[in-house]
């Protein structure tokens, strides 16, 4: 009999992280990927703004609105039942005011379900996630390339390269532990950065891009699967070649449509021969 693996919870992860146990986060933004996440001992799934451009094809996190990722978080939350699910809070759905900020995270939890919310922005948006985690919605915080304020940023680029930056990044990591999150991801941070910041925290670090000291480590499903191939960010590691196995399959499939091979008699439905000519035989004489 196949065991069922048991949900994983925001209080197990602050004990991970004091037992200096590492655990794992991937995205994924539909049922099937979903389904394929729970079979394995990754704990978290991040219903990521990054299905703006991994399953829609834009060019950036900003485009994608809250109906669309509540729409892709239900699918998710069907298909990983024992895995803890993030929603991504999109642009423009938590910056405007703290009233919008708690009514648009509280949208998120009830009608797609999420275990918690994920928002990005360092001491800047430390009082919106204190009102957000008062009014009982978990968060999870983001800090270093923050994708949805990238143009910012000056692109996709490696943040807290110098000293005054290193101390921004820590001070917005010590505010949003004290604001309430229950952990953040850094992302595209310097490896000595990110583990001063993991040491200095009481909460857990989810690094993308930041090295090998932080508590958990998250890359997008499609990067890592061999799925996306419009760029592959340094950090990302291809465990599969996923892409090329579907374009083979495809091809296969074109080449015996063409051919005649498929379908044949094992993919086809057949009757008894009496009943096959009897059949036709009606239909034949129908004008």
């Amino acid at each position: 009999m196949e065991q069922i693996k048991k949900k994983t919870m925001i209080p197990d992860f602050i004990f991970m992280k004091l037992e200096g146990k590492k655990f794992t986060m991937v995205t994924a933004y539909d049922f099937a990927l979903a389904t394929q996440v729970n079979k394995t001992d990754i704990e978290m799934i991040l219903v990521g703004d990054s299905a703006a451009m991994v399953m829609l094809g834009l060019q950036s996190t900003v485009p994608i609105n809250l109906d669309t990722m509540i729409i892709l978080a239900k699918a998710v939350v069907r298909g990983a039942p024992n895995t803890f699910i993030v929603g991504d809070m999109p642009f423009l759905s938590y910056e405007v005011s703290k009233e919008k900020a708690i009514e648009n995270a509280g949208r998120f939890m009830k009608e797609a379900e999420v275990d918690c919310i994920k928002l990005e922005g360092g001491k800047r948006m430390a009082d919106t996630v204190a009102a957000i985690v008062r009014a009982g919605i978990p968060v999870m915080g983001h800090i270093g390339l923050t994708p949805q304020s990238s143009s910012q940023l000056g692109g996709f680029r490696v943040q807290g390269k110098n000293l005054i930056a290193a101390e921004k990044l820590l001070e917005d990591a010590l505010t949003l532990e004290e604001a309430g999150a229950f952990s953040i991801v850094l992302e595209g941070i310097p490896n000595p950065v990110a583990k001063v910041i993991t040491e200095r925290l009481k909460i857990p670090t989810i690094g993308i891009g930041a090295g090998p000291f932080c508590d958990a480590q998250v890359l997008v499903i499609h990067d890592l699967l061999g799925l996306f191939e419009r760029f592959v960010p340094k950090f990302v590691k291809k465990y599969a070649q996923i892409g090329q196995e579907i374009v083979k399959a495809l091809s296969e499939f074109d080449r015996e449509v063409k051919t005649g091979l498929f379908p044949d008699e094992e993919h086809s439905y057949r009757l008894k021969e009496e009943v096959e000519k009897e059949i036709l035989n009606y239909l034949k004489k129908i004008k």
